[in-house]
């Protein structure tokens, strides 16, 4: 790969342009690669919730955990939850309680293969310690211009 500048020219690029550019791209490509297989983002993070947990979520839970992922909103993730369900992937009992059923855990499992592949895809060439380094990086800009993290 060759890269936009020298390194010298390169301390002095702006990480907020740069940090746009790489949420752009990298937000693009998984999108795209999930609309490829009939699923949004948002509608894979309510999969990957209900998939992955101990004990089941209510929906209420699945959505306020992700209506600020990207700033998504609450009316987006009720929005995204119902079409999960729409297309048999999730049930909701009458207690709002979120499952996978048998052809959510086979399109889990695909989507699931997908987002392996798409990691694999953007870490090449990437080793886990300048990963690492990257987000501690990341996450000490957040914290030095007052901003918050969806964690915080």
């Amino acid at each position: 790969m060759e890269y936009s500048h020298s390194d010298t020219e390169l301390i002095k690029q702006p990480i907020g342009y740069w940090s746009w550019a790489a949420y752009k791209a990298v937000v693009t490509r998984i999108r795209a690669a999930l609309a490829g297989i009939g699923t949004t983002q948002p509608q894979w993070w309510v999969l990957a919730q209900v998939a992955r947990a101990d004990t089941p979520k209510t929906r209420e839970e699945v959505s306020r955990l992700l209506q600020n992922y990207l700033e998504t909103g609450p009316e987006t993730m009720e929005s995204e939850i119902d079409t999960t369900i729409a297309q048999g992937w999730i049930t909701e009992d009458t207690d709002g309680h979120l499952a996978l059923t048998t052809r959510g855990r086979a399109f889990y499992d695909k989507a699931a293969a997908l987002q392996d592949e798409l990691w694999t895809e953007r870490h090449a060439g990437v080793s886990d310690e300048e990963y690492l380094t990257t987000l501690k990086v990341l996450q000490r800009f957040i914290h030095n211009t007052g901003g918050k993290a969806w964690h915080h």
